[in-house]
């Protein structure tokens, strides 16, 4: 088994290829981040450079396994074997802060539980879990069980410290960091990536869609104000955003949800999505 550590987004994008052409969903949100470094630059996320990884199981073989890392964001795993992720911990605990410095991990659930445990020995670090989470596939588009009053539209200019206020309200109840909500929320509004459910003329729910690329979109954020939940706001919007992506050409439409919100998952069944990995995100702390 062999871990190659890279900084060259060229290389990387071109030695993962064939992986994530081969699948594609699971990979989805590390196809979504080489793609907005390759279109906005490699500070997109952050001062820090990212970096990136692949790994053959085989030294001559097919890349099996890959990651990258935006820093302050953690790494984000490839769908991998659970050997190369602890192989990979051991790696990047060698390295040191000269390479990067790891202060958690995502990925499916199975490969990231892997290289926790090995992060965790080879460091004496401890562990916590950030979020569980479910990633879902748009299986038919459904309109909710019970449509509300409203209607979708996409945000604009004039949304914007809306959407904003509601980003923030979004990552503190989901317990996500993010370094730049302004900048991530004026990239949405530009490639009209942002949607609104408005009900009497005033927007009640709020949900996101990525570049349709690869074929896929993914829906998140999806934030509906507290005072507006029950209504049946958080379907209609995600439904909405769905039949837009897929107008757009999307072939696979994606979201992921935090399994300790049982509403969440169920509504987004009843509108047509399904299950199609677990993930975790993973916090370490030194002891």
């Amino acid at each position: 088994m062999t871990w190659t550590l890279s900084t060259s987004l060229g290389d990387f994008r071109e030695r993962t290829a064939d992986l994530f052409a081969a699948r594609p969903a699971e990979n989805t949100v590390l196809i979504t981040i080489a793609h907005q470094l390759a279109e906005a630059g490699l500070d997109a996320f952050g001062d820090r450079p990212p970096v990136f990884g692949w790994w053959r199981g085989e030294e001559d073989g097919p890349v099996e396994g890959a990651f990258l890392q935006t820093p302050p964001f953690p790494p984000r795993l490839s769908a991998m074997p659970p050997a190369a992720a602890a192989d990979l911990a051991v790696r990047l605990a060698a390295a040191g802060s000269g390479f990067t410095e790891v202060t958690g991990v995502g990925g499916g659930a199975e490969a990231a539980h892997a290289f926790g445990a090995a992060w965790t020995a080879a460091t004496g670090a401890t562990q916590t879990v950030q979020v569980h989470e479910r990633l879902y596939r748009l299986a038919e588009l459904a309109g909710p069980p019970r449509p509300p009053a409203g209607r979708h539209r996409l945000a604009g200019p004039a949304d914007r410290e809306l959407a904003i206020r509601w980003y923030h309200g979004f990552l503190a109840e989901a317990r996500v960091r993010h370094p730049d909500v302004p900048q991530a929320v004026d990239r949405r509004i530009a490639h009209g990536g942002l949607h609104l459910w408005e009900d009497g003329g005033h927007p009640v729910s709020l949900a996101g869609t990525s570049p349709v690329i690869a074929g896929m979109s993914r829906i998140g954020p999806v934030y509906t104000p507290v005072e507006h939940r029950g209504r049946g706001y958080a379907s209609a919007v995600t439904s909405a955003a769905g039949a837009h992506v897929l107008g757009l050409g999307a072939e696979e439409v994606l979201l992921y949800t935090d399994l300790s919100n049982p509403t969440s998952n169920s509504i987004y069944q009843q509108i047509g999505y399904r299950p199609v990995e677990d993930a975790v995100v993973l916090d370490f702390s030194p002891r």
